[in-house]
């Protein structure tokens, strides 16, 4: 399929977000957009009637639906070109407050919600021969954050699946990016797609507490337009040969760079201890 070529989208967490403008930005130009969200009558509320649009139920924790799902959306449009996995939520708290059930319920979304969307779709994509798997990481998935821990491991979980995936389906014609958006202006940092932990130790006051007050005063005042980012995936999808790794917002740039500098930093430091486990080369005979 042409960049040009009209596309089908599979976009989960459609009702709101980066999901739903990535929705709105798609149909405006004439494609053909699998919407997706837990009711997805809160996808039509949004998005009205469309002859391109298939608004479907879908919990991405429930692997069945979402089997259910790519199947319906072949049915109605005959292809999947794009998949968005973009379904998804924060948990804001240190790792010591996080409890097993809170960290349990952030992966089952996160990470094994992604996987079960994937999973449905790539069977379509592989016998397409063609197809764009964009996984929705964030900057926390690349560099992390005292008081986003656990939520910033099911990114890193999603950024190191991605890397693989890549690596496997380059050779079906099957492309894989995963984007690392910034702080946008979005409602992720509303209670509707943001939790606190239960727990608060107060020994991480100056730290997770400090970050817990920065998140609530920057909400809706994040540095980043969503309606670009929904405009950046488009192109994205178009491209011939997109990368790997795709970064928005100027601050997700500032921090990758900041940590590929501390990394490559601290590896030269400790470079003598890091190359000396290796077994000593063997002598040849004279």
């Amino acid at each position: 399929m042409t960049g040009t070529a009209k596309k089908v989208w599979f976009i989960t967490g459609a009702s709101r977000g980066f999901g739903l403008l990535t929705a709105q930005q798609a149909l405006a130009r004439g494609d053909y957009v699998v919407a997706t969200a837990r009711d997805p009558h809160s996808v039509t509320a949004a998005l009205g009637e469309h002859a391109h649009l298939l608004a479907l139920r879908l919990d991405v924790k429930l692997e069945a639906q979402a089997i259910t799902a790519a199947q319906q959306a072949v049915a109605r449009f005959g292809r999947i070109d794009v998949l968005v996995n973009n379904a998804g939520y924060g948990l804001l708290g240190a790792v010591e407050e996080a409890s097993a059930e809170e960290v349990r319920a952030l992966y089952e979304t996160n990470v094994f919600g992604l996987l079960n969307v994937t999973r449905a779709v790539l069977p379509v994509m592989r016998r397409q021969g063609n197809g764009h798997v964009i996984n929705i990481s964030s900057v926390g998935g690349y560099s992390a954050f005292a008081g986003w821990g656990a939520y910033a491991s099911t990114k890193f979980a999603v950024e190191g699946l991605s890397e693989a995936l890549a690596m496997e389906l380059a050779p079906l014609g099957i492309n894989v990016t995963v984007v690392e958006p910034g702080f946008f202006r979005t409602d992720f940092l509303d209670a509707s797609s943001l939790i606190s932990t239960r727990d608060r130790i107060e020994d991480y006051a100056a730290t997770v507490g400090a970050m817990r007050e920065f998140a609530a005063g920057v909400n809706h005042q994040q540095p980043g337009d969503p309606a670009k980012l929904a405009v950046a995936l488009l192109q994205l999808a178009d491209s011939a040969k997109p990368p790997v790794r795709l970064q928005l917002g100027s601050d997700t740039v500032e921090r990758v760079r900041a940590k590929n500098l501390f990394v490559e930093t601290e590896m030269a430091r400790w470079l003598d201890l890091a190359v000396s486990t290796d077994f000593a080369p063997q002598q040849k005979a004279a």
